[in-house]
């Protein structure tokens, strides 16, 4: 499953606000040596997400799931 810039914006926080930021976001592709860029242009696969391991790429892979399943 491809996970796009708009499924990074439309998640819900624990802040009470909705979408992750663009400054954090950078900081984790850089992070985990992903492409930021072409992340913005085509996506990035969920398997690469879930690979990094971390608690808030997982978050975001599960409410897409749930979105493509009618459950939020």
């Amino acid at each position: 499953m491809i996970i796009t810039v708009d499924h990074m914006h439309s998640v819900p926080t624990w802040t009470g606000r909705q979408g992750y930021c663009h400054t954090g976001a950078r900081e984790f592709f850089k992070r985990h040596s992903l492409d930021w860029v072409e992340f913005l242009k085509s996506g990035i696969d969920s398997e690469t997400l879930l690979a990094t391991g971390d608690a808030l790429a997982v978050y975001l892979v599960e409410h897409v799931e749930a979105q493509q399943h009618g459950q939020q």
